[in-house]
């Protein structure tokens, strides 16, 4: 990190002018300088002083933000293949975001992993086949080119009558898989 540049940076987007920073964090206008063009290093403290002096502290001055991510390309997908189901995750840690979508390939006559209660809302998609949702003592029937919603207060699975593979598009919130 140019730390120089980066009190530069800060200075001018305050409108500030070396002399006034130099008068807010009661250093001197030509350490400031040799501060920003890298020429002398501040000490904690007094890097204290200027990020006060700037609005800021350390933790946000220090804080680098991570260009995200916005398009996912096949390669980026991580798969978990288990005896009854393969899981896709098609957003790379979406466990961090507030949603987290899956494609799941469910084998004939298999069932989903259970989720449990929670908070949350789900949305499905069946891309392919045929399904069962089973929530509760209730059994819903979905097939390809139909969706489900559902709010996340009871446990349910998703289950495969046919003798095809099913393959559902699967969103939930808060990440849940």
């Amino acid at each position: 990190m140019d730390i120089g540049k980066k009190i530069k940076e800060l200075r001018l987007s305050n409108d500030l002018t070396l002399e006034e920073l130099a008068s807010r964090s009661e250093l001197t206008k030509g350490f400031l300088s040799q501060v920003e063009r890298n020429l002398t290093s501040p000490s904690i403290s007094t890097l204290e002083d200027i990020l006060e002096a700037l609005g800021t502290d350390l933790s946000h001055f220090f804080r680098q933000e991570q260009e995200k991510k916005i398009v996912f390309h096949t390669a980026d997908f991580f798969e978990d293949e288990q005896e009854d189901y393969k899981i896709e995750w098609i957003v790379p840690n979406a466990q961090k975001n507030d949603m987290e979508p899956i494609l799941l390939t469910l084998h004939p006559g298999c069932d989903s992993m259970e989720m449990v209660s929670h908070s949350g809302e789900e949305f499905g998609y069946v891309l392919k086949g045929s399904i069962l949702l089973v929530k509760g003592n209730q059994t819903y029937r979905i097939k390809a080119k139909e969706t489900f919603y559902i709010e996340g207060t009871e446990s349910h699975y998703l289950h495969n009558p046919g003798s095809v593979e099913a393959r559902i598009l699967w969103i939930t919130t808060p990440p849940m898989f």
